[in-house]
């Protein structure tokens, strides 16, 4: 049975997933993840994605980006795959394939679920008992998104710039939402819409997608949506 073509429209956002093989590492030196980063940087320019949020973990990678083109998205992770790939294989001296299969994705309702999704990716970490805050963890978009203000990799979304009036006060307010742990069943919906690779949002959000793309879009979150405040 043929895979379902992937969600990947312009100006809405996208949580994406890439695991290493078996999964196994696939970062192996601080050096794969300066390179990856770079790898990064240079696809969101070309494939004009904005990337607002990320954690690059031992074997695994979340990215929560917003095409501004037609099939920008899936452009940005081949750029990536076939250039970090390349370079692991040859600074480790190894051959073959790195990750598990095709990147997942799914787009998201950002009215209720965007904020939520930027604090998900953010304590992965924390999840992974890696460090006991975000802010331990240098390689994820937590010391960019805390400044109110961020730079360099990350563009703020206006649900982030929505936190507050200037930089101290979103800078406060996003701290904020990192002082207690996630709800279970916001964890839940998450997961399980990135698995099967539907839309993270309500009804409405789901209907208009389905419109838009002329099939189904899949699991619906159940229960009460995330809150964004």
């Amino acid at each position: 049975m043929p895979r379902a073509k992937r969600i990947d429209l312009p100006g809405i956002a996208h949580h994406v997933w890439v695991r290493g093989n078996d999964r196994r590492d696939i970062f192996f030196s601080d050096s794969d993840r300066y390179r990856f980063l770079e790898c990064l940087g240079e696809a969101r320019i070309r494939r004009q994605c904005e990337i607002h949020a990320f954690v690059l973990m031992t074997n695994h990678v979340h990215v929560l980006a917003t095409p501004r083109s037609a099939g920008g998205l899936s452009k940005m992770m081949q750029d990536i795959g076939r250039k970090y790939v390349r370079h692991v294989n040859e600074s480790h001296e190894r051959t073959g394939g790195l990750y598990e299969g095709r990147f997942k994705s799914n787009a998201v309702e950002t009215r209720s679920y965007f904020l939520t999704l930027m604090r998900y990716i953010e304590l992965n970490p924390v999840r992974a008992h890696m460090v006991t805050h975000p802010a331990q963890f240098p390689w994820s978009s937590f010391g960019q998104n805390i400044t109110g203000e961020p730079t360099g990799l990350v563009t703020p979304h206006p649900e982030y710039l929505a936190l507050g009036v200037d930089a101290a006060s979103r800078a406060a307010n996003y701290y904020r939402r990192f002082e207690a742990g996630m709800d279970a069943d916001e964890l839940e919906s998450i997961r399980q819409s990135l698995q099967q690779g539907s839309a993270l949002g309500g009804d409405e959000f789901c209907r208009a997608l389905e419109s838009m793309v002329g099939r189904p879009v899949g699991f619906v979150p159940q229960g009460r949506p995330a809150r964004t405040a």
